[in-house]
């Protein structure tokens, strides 16, 4: 029996990807009423990471240890990989060893092939097309603030990248409508957008998309990998931050997301991301609970 792997957002029903928030919830009120829920004792997850994170390390590694398993920390000098190992060839000694393996790294098709090749869960921490798991918080924090997301509309400010396809996925299976703003050459993927036609619309400008907005979220405008892009990218995204005067044309009740680290003054303004009902470091912490879930949900 292959394992369920965990690649992009689609690995999961509608209702699965409910459940599994409603245990993120769950989950959370258990750690702060210190109940234990070592539902994972002995089990044990390998973090493969080519590209580096603090959120997904610590609420990983956190994550499996308060459910009673253990870690093991993989950058590219710590494996083979790093030195021209085959993805498939790793997949297979890995998944000998570990109950299952998050992966954080450049190509989407690498965590494919890892997961076509490992006879247990793949979770994709990631890749630069999708990073899923970063959206089982986000949504976790919209329901914990405002309820279903059924109906609503959500706006997305920035670059079409990885987290804007995830945004798409989420759209889909949570039954939203989303609003990208982007500037003409940073459209998300062509063939994700005319799948999701139904529920996505670009715009050119945040001013369009805003409007009846209850949900608005972005990204730093040059990811990892893109440092050589920065000075062009500052140009193109000119009046793409986040301000509160743009917040004002969402919805009153709107909730601001950012998945981090930010950039105050480029991509979201210090009064918005710092405002003292900001749910961005709830959002931030909510990736420790979203995945503890997730882990449950692939491993139980």
């Amino acid at each position: 029996m292959r394992p369920r792997h965990f690649l992009t957002l689609l690995d999961l029903s509608g209702q699965e990807f409910k459940d599994i928030i409603d245990r993120a919830c769950e989950l959370k009120a258990m750690l702060a009423q210190g109940a234990p829920h070592e539902l994972l004792r002995n089990r044990v997850l390998a973090m493969v990471f080519e590209k580096s994170s603090t959120r997904t390390r610590v609420s990983f590694e956190a994550g499996m240890n308060q459910m009673g398993g253990s870690a093991i920390f993989l950058s590219p000098q710590d494996t083979q990989l790093g030195r021209g190992e085959p993805v498939e060839d790793t997949a297979r000694v890995l998944s000998g060893m570990v109950d299952a393996i998050m992966v954080r790294t450049f190509e989407h098709e690498k965590i494919e092939r890892m997961a076509d090749f490992s006879s247990v869960p793949v979770i994709n921490a990631l890749t630069d097309d999708y990073h899923p798991c970063q959206l089982l918080a986000d949504m976790q924090t919209y329901v914990q603030h405002r309820g279903s997301i059924q109906g609503k509309t959500v706006t997305w400010i920035g670059d079409g990248n990885n987290m804007c396809h995830s945004y798409i996925n989420a759209a889909r299976l949570l039954d939203f409508e989303l609003i990208v703003a982007c500037p003409e050459g940073y459209d998300p993927n062509p063939e994700l957008v005319a799948a999701n036609s139904d529920r996505v619309k670009i715009v050119r400008t945040p001013e369009q998309a805003l409007p009846s907005s209850s949900l608005v979220s972005t990204d730093v405008w040059a990811s990892m990998g893109q440092e050589g892009e920065r000075v062009r990218r500052m140009k193109d995204f000119e009046g793409f931050e986040v301000t509160l005067e743009l917040m004002s044309l969402a919805d009153e009740n709107a909730l601001f997301m950012h998945c981090l680290p930010a950039h105050r003054g480029e991509e979201v303004s210090a009064d918005v991301i710092d405002a003292p009902d900001s749910v961005v470091w709830e959002q931030a912490e909510n990736r420790l609970h979203a995945q503890k879930a997730l882990l449950e949900f692939l491993l139980c």
